[in-house]
C-alpha cells in the first residue's frame, strides 16, 4: 500500500514536470532590451550603487560629518575630510570629503548611510552591474560615485523621473 501512494506521488510531480516541459519558454530580454536598463525592471525600493549628490549650485553636498561610515554596519565607507577655502571650494560647507570610498565587496545594501546623511548627499542609484572578477576594482572612490550635475537638473533621471518631466510639485508629497 506505501509503494502504491510513493509511485502515485511520483506520477503527480512527473505530470507536472512534463506540463511545464512543453510550454513555451518566458525569457527577459536583459542583456539586449531596449532602453537605459537593456530590458531590466526596477522596483522603487530597488538599492543599487551609491551616488554621492550634488546642489543645486554644481557643489558636493556631502560635508565630511563622518555619520554615514557611523552607521554602516560593515564598515565599509572610508571617509578623509579637507578644509574648503575660498580659492578651492567643492562643498557649501566648511569641510569637504577629499575622499571618499566604498568597499563593495564589504557592502550590504542596507541603506542605513543613506537613512544617516543630514544633506541627503548619498543615494542609492539604479547601478546594478557591479559584478567583477578583481576585488580591487569593487572599491568605489568618490570619483566614480559622484553625480555629474545636480538631481534636479537630470543626473539621476530614472531615480527621479517624474520631477525631471514635470518640473517641481506644488504641492509636497503626503507625509513630508
Amino acid at each position: 500500500m506505501a509503494i502504491l501512494k510513493d509511485i502515485a506521488a511520483i506520477a503527480k510531480g512527473m505530470s507536472i514536470t512534463f506540463g511545464e516541459m512543453f510550454k513555451p519558454t518566458q525569457v527577459e530580454n536583459y542583456p539586449d532590451g531596449p532602453g537605459p536598463f537593456k530590458g531590466a525592471k526596477f522596483q522603487e525600493r530597488f538599492r543599487g550603487a551609491h551616488v554621492l549628490q550634488r546642489d543645486e549650485n554644481g557643489l558636493e553636498k556631502c560635508v565630511a560629518c563622518f555619520l554615514c561610515a557611523a552607521a554602516c554596519p560593515s564598515n565599509c565607507i572610508y571617509i578623509e575630510a579637507a578644509e574648503n577655502t575660498e580659492e578651492h571650494r567643492v562643498s557649501g560647507a566648511e569641510r569637504y570629503a577629499k575622499v571618499y570610498d566604498i568597499d563593495y565587496n564589504r557592502c550590504i545594501f542596507c541603506g542605513y548611510c543613506v537613512e544617516a546623511c543630514p544633506t541627503d548627499a548619498i543615494t542609492h542609484g539604479h547601478g546594478f552591474e557591479l559584478a567583477s572578477f578583481n576585488a580591487s576594482n569593487l572599491v568605489y572612490r568618490k570619483e566614480q560615485m559622484l553625480a555629474p550635475q545636480p538631481a534636479h537638473l537630470g543626473a539621476n533621471s530614472i531615480f527621479n523621473q517624474a520631477e525631471v518631466e514635470g518640473g517641481t510639485p506644488s504641492l509636497p508629497a503626503q507625509g513630508a
